[in-house]
């Protein structure tokens, strides 16, 4: 089975900034994903941060910025868009992230957005995620996540799902139902000198129960809440 990084470094990657929209588009929906959200300045941790879609806007807000991602690619991109804004970009699991915390203070603000929590093994994982985000926090600190539920998903001719087009590029994706987790099959259909090429990759998303989510940070001791969030996603928020 392809993982994650596999399936993000080979085939979405190369395109994720297209399939957001472009990066003007991605910036304001990651700025707005964060309005009325973020409490007072200071570190913010973003997790799954890919090309800056919420980092950029964090920097830009006045938070200092550490920016995880697995994929080499998109933080380069985030690098390259970032200039002069204060974000600290790291190649690493979202998993990792305490190790490579400041030692002079405490995050103020850790997000994990855009269905980054479902790309987690396990609802143990997602349990162990919490555990750190709730030692590294800092008293008022807020955690913010984002993520779809798994558990309802759609079937059908619902499953086949348009992400988008133009004339030289068409991506769906395709969801196919296992018993703990949704294999996402991304089809890219591109225009190459000419001719149309198809390319098909999948990876596995969690069935993450937005109960279980909200469960397991409050059993780290934080104070958590689901709302409904953007672009169909739920939304959990857990403050220290």
């Amino acid at each position: 089975m392809t993982t994650v990084h596999e399936h993000y470094s080979s085939h979405l990657a190369p395109i994720y900034i297209w399939m957001a929209g472009g990066v003007s588009a991605a910036i304001n929906v990651g700025e707005s994903d964060l309005l009325g959200l973020v409490p007072g300045l200071g570190l913010a941790v973003d997790l799954g941060a890919g090309f800056g879609m919420h980092s950029i806007p964090l920097a830009r807000a006045g938070y200092q910025v550490l920016a995880i991602d697995s994929s080499e690619l998109l933080l380069a991109e985030l690098s390259r868009l970032a200039e002069s804004l204060p974000i600290d970009v790291k190649c690493a699991d979202l998993l990792s992230f305490p190790a490579l915390l400041p030692c002079e203070f405490k995050p103020r603000l850790i997000v994990c957005m855009g269905d980054t929590l479902t790309h987690l093994e396990s609802v143990e994982s997602v349990c162990l995620l919490a555990q750190s985000v709730a030692e590294s926090l800092e008293p008022g600190g807020r955690f913010v996540a984002t993520f779809r539920d798994y558990t309802k998903p759609p079937s059908g001719d619902s499953r086949f799902i348009p992400v988008r087009a133009d004339d030289d590029r068409i991506l769906t994706c395709f969801l196919e139902e296992h018993p703990n987790h949704i294999q996402v099959h991304d089809i890219l259909l591109e225009r190459l000198e000419g001719k149309w090429a198809t390319k098909v990759s999948s990876y596995p998303k969690l069935k993450l129960r937005p109960e279980v989510a909200c469960e397991a940070f409050e059993s780290a001791g934080l104070r958590a809440r689901l709302e409904p969030g953007p672009r169909g996603m739920q939304r959990l928020v857990a403050d220290a």
